[in-house]
């Protein structure tokens, strides 16, 4: 069984940072992708991006490209999600997820959610 805990959410300006965590727990020897989604109020969760658990590969949704970078500390056994040049539309709470999958990239390949990470970005 595996646990997934995020933290590091909030309030922040748009145009500014965050960084949310992700703390990993229990039985990791099936995990081959780890993800970020999120799911805006009324809205269905969508892909944010996602690091292999080798860490050699790393995808991102079109509309956080170039604002968000995922990284693992192999040492903590935590997934980060850094989050730059915030906009409104980036309010949402975001989900940490591991897939059995290689390069899974939507909601249905993950197997194991974190509780959600609430962010929201005021103008």
């Amino acid at each position: 069984q595996l646990q997934l805990r995020e933290s590091g959410g909030g309030l922040v300006q748009a145009g500014g940072s965050l960084r949310l965590s992700c703390a990993v727990s229990g039985s990791t020897s099936s995990i081959e992708t780890m993800g970020w989604f999120r799911q805006a109020p009324g809205k269905e969760r969508t892909f944010v991006g996602y690091i292999t658990w080798s860490g050699d590969d790393t995808k991102y949704a079109d509309s956080v490209k170039g604002r968000f970078a995922i990284s693992r500390d192999y040492a903590k056994n935590t997934l980060h999600l850094q989050m730059n040049s915030l906009k409104e539309d980036d309010t949402a709470v975001y989900f940490c997820a591991a897939s059995n999958l290689f390069h899974a990239d939507a909601v249905p390949w993950y197997k194991y959610w974190g509780q959600g990470a609430q962010v929201t970005v005021s103008s």
